[in-house]
């Protein structure tokens, strides 16, 4: 047992490293996982892949070892698919409206699973805001019905997975695991992924790792890094049935002509009175959101 011979192959430097195959990735991440390798040999992957960048094939075979070891989310009794929201960037800037986007499906019957972990000490999350607005972080997986919201903290999901996330607090880089936690199913049933990219690379990267899976999903460019459409513009979005992709909303350039009055600070207090302001009408949907709803809706009677 052991990494190294595939620290070896990713190691070599930008020009020089040597991509994996699907199940080489899917026994190295399996073995990080599963706790079987020394924290050295975790940072010497980390610090590779950061370097070489995944292929479609091996996050396809994270994904594999990700997926063997999760703590699945039980389908619904009506059959209806879930609606999967990672949320693992937050607030840097502006209000995180992960919340609303997932209370707004909720609303409209669907089941909604949130997950995510703090990766970062100075930003606002998702998970914050969730508990100003009394939907509080689960203890125990367990099936969501329709109209719910469950927000599962990446632990209760997969230990390992948590630690790896863990591991930027230490180097102060992104690795691996922050892109399967965005392309990751945690559902035992039908389910729609909603995820998102912040370079237009990624875009690429995630729909060819989505054909690979098959993966049901709807990809945009988010908020920050976050799940939900920018409130100020309404953003290129696409859909993947069985990994098939289709554009189902094109982008307009530059701001929307309208704006929404969005808070002007982004604590999860602040940002919760201003989704309860949004879902009493006293406030009005961002056009944008309202778009993403309206097409995720769409979608999920297809699946």
């Amino acid at each position: 047992m052991g990494i190294g011979k595939y620290i070896k192959e990713i190691g070599r430097g930008k020009d020089g490293a040597r991509s994996l195959s699907r199940e080489q990735a899917a026994d190295l991440f399996g073995q990080v996982l599963d706790g079987a390798v020394t924290d050295l040999e975790i940072g010497g992957f980390c610090l590779a892949m950061r370097i070489k960048g995944e292929t479609a094939l091996e996050m396809a075979g994270f994904l594999d070892a990700t997926h063997q070891r999760l703590n699945r989310v039980p389908a619904t009794d009506s059959g209806r698919p879930t609606v999967v929201i990672p949320s693992y960037n937050g607030a840097r800037k502006l209000p995180v409206l992960t919340p609303l986007l997932a209370l707004l499906l909720a609303r409209e019957g669907l089941p909604v699973l949130v997950h995510g972990t703090a990766t970062e000490s100075t930003r606002v999350y998702t998970s914050k805001v969730l508990d100003v607005l009394e939907i509080h972080a689960q203890t125990a997986i367990t099936s969501i019905a329709d109209g719910d919201i469950a927000f599962a903290p990446t632990e209760l999901l997969c230990p390992g997975l948590q630690r790896l996330l863990d591991v930027r607090r230490v180097v102060n880089l992104r690795n691996s695991g922050h892109s399967v936690v965005k392309l990751m199913n945690p559902c035992a049933g039908k389910s729609l992924l909603v995820s998102s990219y912040t370079h237009p690379e990624y875009a690429v990267s995630m729909a060819a790792t989505f054909a690979l899976m098959q993966t049901n999903a709807m990809l945009l460019r988010g908020t920050e890094g976050e799940s939900v459409a920018d409130a100020r513009r309404m953003p290129h979005m696409a859909v993947f049935l069985a990994g098939q992709s289709a554009v189902v909303q094109e982008a307009q350039a530059g701001t929307l002509p309208s704006l929404p009055d969005l808070p002007k600070t982004f604590d999860a207090d602040t940002t919760a009175a201003y989704i309860r302001s949004v879902l009493t009408g006293k406030s009005p949907v961002p056009p944008s959101i309202a778009k993403q709803v309206e097409h995720i809706l769409r979608v999920s009677t297809q699946l």
